[in-house]
């Protein structure tokens, strides 16, 4: 079966319409902008697609542009509700269940995941495949640079920061005590993985494409402690974050200036927005005991510190000092 029936036949079989890529149509502008081509080259006008291309670059690259956008912000808001049900926990949880979120049982929060991946790897597929198109008709790399700028613009969904955690909650639920035999397995193939020490995340994708998202803080250099992942995709500690947007941990990341910078990207505005991946961190306190034991002692010691310093810079202001 060709990609695009049944790209076609997943998206109308959801229950709940989705936003999705409109892979048909998109595939029509490419064709009506190879017949023109064809045309021009028959009566040798032009040998290749005009550049900038009024066909495709005025309603191709918009379209795909609003729809990966739609997407992604679907996938991570469902994703951001899957993930706080399941780390609920009393009151919250219930009132959670009681406003309709989600499904009470296990097997729902494993179903509504493993949705969630599938959404998340057909829509990537989809992407690639009409981009891939696009360079093969007009025999250029427009559609890979326009991957990169989607990177740049945070609505590539294979970089979304709450696939990341969905994986941590897949290994986290499979390696739970309470997992009973027959419940259902969110997605396989992924796996936390330590070479020569240095942990990571990893996910065997379509094609032998495999996703990785790397678990070592650039900044300390040492497996990441109460990770959080900036707008740009970057995962850091908590605290290493704080330090490299020039805040303390009493303060957060989200008063950092606009114009402090990602440590690796060097993009700017990326704090604000930054995710704390509380699944992830679970994956990790429970798969290094020792290591996490001696780095909650260092950060507790540095956050008694800080919150000493900020009081005391407190007291001083009150009394005008």
């Amino acid at each position: 079966m060709k990609f695009c029936k049944k790209y076609q036949e997943y998206m109308q079989g959801q229950e709940k319409k989705l936003p999705g890529v409109g892979f048909k149509k998109l595939k029509k502008i490419l064709k009506k902008c190879r017949r023109d081509f064809q045309s021009q080259k028959h009566l040798d006008v032009h040998h290749t697609c005009p550049q900038p291309c009024p066909v495709c670059d005025g309603t191709f690259f918009p379209s795909l542009l609003k729809e990966m956008s739609d997407v992604v912000g679907c996938f991570n808001q469902r994703a951001q509700k899957l993930l706080d049900l399941h780390l609920a926990s009393g009151v919250k949880k219930y009132l959670i269940w009681f406003r309709g979120k989600l499904q009470r049982s296990h097997v729902a929060l494993i179903q509504e995941g493993n949705d969630l991946v599938t959404y998340a790897l057909i829509n990537a597929t989809a992407i690639r495949k009409i981009l891939k198109k696009y360079d093969k008709i007009h025999y250029s790399r427009q559609g890979q640079a326009f991957k990169s700028q989607a990177q740049s613009m945070h609505i590539e969904i294979l970089q979304s920061p709450w696939l990341c955690e969905l994986m941590a909650f897949h290994i986290n639920l499979r390696e739970s005590e309470a997992k009973s035999s027959n419940t259902p397995a969110l997605f396989e193939g992924c796996s936390l993985n330590f070479d020569d020490g240095k942990p990571s995340l990893s996910y065997e994708l379509f094609d032998s494409v495999k996703l990785d998202f790397d678990l070592t803080c650039s900044i300390c250099l040492d497996t990441v402690f109460d990770p959080v992942s900036l707008t740009c995709g970057h995962i850091f500690c908590y605290m290493c974050a704080c330090s490299a947007a020039s805040v303390t941990i009493i303060d957060g990341l989200k008063s950092a200036d606009p114009k402090e910078k990602c440590p690796l990207c060097r993009e700017a505005g990326v704090y604000e927005g930054a995710v704390h991946l509380d699944e992830l961190s679970i994956l990790l306190k429970r798969s290094c005991r020792s290591y996490w034991k001696q780095r909650l002692r260092t950060e507790r010691e540095e956050r008694v510190r800080q919150a000493k310093e900020h009081w005391e810079l407190q007291c001083r202001s009150f009394m005008g000092v």
